[in-house]
């Protein structure tokens, strides 16, 4: 007796089951599941895998988008605790680690992150060792450059998630001071995704128009309109959202998401990501922080040389060092 399906159709090829698109989540939290949302409705994947050890959580996280799946175009979502259902993935993105506390620092997690990463990346590039890795986990910049020791990949194709979140935080409080879309409004966050993030008040402009030739004193402490605030609430936003719902989530997602775009779709935008900066202005150590970098199929192809005034590169360099004086330390 034939079933309903072979009824139903009259088979004339094998199916391919290799996906050409596929991307991997390794964290279901907040984070994971907001990025996981985002690049469903953005139809960047043919097939998405979560990975976490929470395997009930896991499992219902992966029924409910599944359910979903008549609103959206990615035909195969999976997960497991094992790291095998990640095998030939073209993007492995990292949310998983501690989470930052209320009042935390970014940098005072990272040994407690560091240990995580050595026990996920090794088997990850196993299965998909072509892969590009886009690194969220919190303190990013570091645990970039500690990822990257640890898979053994090209420097190129391991990606921390960066100010590119800081950045787009920054265009839009400039969007809000000036009534204007962010988009808009042109401005760069480079450095630590963290308290030591450069902003770049000589390149802010609407149009072209060089908000520091309308007035020099722009970001600076005796500047009357007081644009260095933004930069303020920008280092603190993180901090104050914590404070009141626990977590950031939906701009991260939304943001790595971005990211996930440029790099599938090889669209070769420039991003503020964190990657590898050694021998750029002066600085000697083996730190990854943010800087403009075109994005593409081939993960970070070009790092854009940004003519960086004095103040700004002291700032730059300051960062670093404050990245590797806990960078150094830490064991893995």
């Amino acid at each position: 007796m034939s079933t309903v399906k072979e009824q139903l159709f009259e088979n004339l090829i094998e199916e391919d089951k290799i996906s050409q698109r596929k991307i991997t989540i390794v964290g279901t939290g907040a984070v994971g599941m907001a990025c996981a949302i985002c690049i469903l409705l953005k139809d960047l994947a043919d097939e998405l895998a979560l990975v976490d050890v929470a395997e009930d959580k896991l499992k219902g996280e992966m029924m409910d988008l599944q359910h979903g799946s008549l609103f959206f175009n990615t035909s195969k979502i999976i997960s497991g605790k094992d790291d095998s259902v990640s095998a030939n993935s073209k993007l492995v993105i990292i949310t998983a680690g501690a989470r930052q506390q209320e009042g935390e620092s970014r940098l005072s997690l990272v040994q407690r992150n560091v240990n995580i990463m050595k026990s996920i990346i090794p088997t990850l590039v196993h299965h998909s060792p072509d892969c590009k890795m886009l690194i969220v986990s919190n303190p990013v910049d570091i645990l970039t450059y500690v990822v990257w020791k640890l898979s053994g990949l090209p420097v190129t194709r391991i990606i921390g998630s960066g100010c590119n979140l800081d950045s787009a935080r920054f265009r839009y409080l400039i969007g809000e001071k000036l009534g204007v879309h962010p988009t808009s409004c042109h401005g760069w966050i480079i450095g630590e995704h963290g308290d030591s993030s450069v902003p770049l008040w000589s390149g802010v402009n609407v149009a072209g128009v060089a908000l520091k030739t309308l007035d020099p004193k722009l970001g600076t402490d005796s500047d009357t309109d007081q644009w260095k605030n933004i930069h303020r609430q920008v280092v603190k936003s993180a901090y104050e959202i914590i404070k009141l719902k626990g977590y950031t989530s939906w701009a991260i997602g939304l943001s790595v998401t971005d990211l996930v775009g440029s790099i599938l779709k090889n669209l070769r935008r420039v991003h503020p990501v964190s990657t590898m900066v050694k021998g750029l202005y002066g600085i000697k150590e083996e730190v990854f922080l943010s800087i403009p970098c075109i994005l593409g199929q081939n993960g970070v192809s070009d790092i854009v040389k940004v003519n960086l005034n004095s103040e700004e590169e002291a700032l730059f360099k300051k960062s670093a060092h404050t990245l590797w004086s806990v960078q150094k330390d830490v064991v893995f």
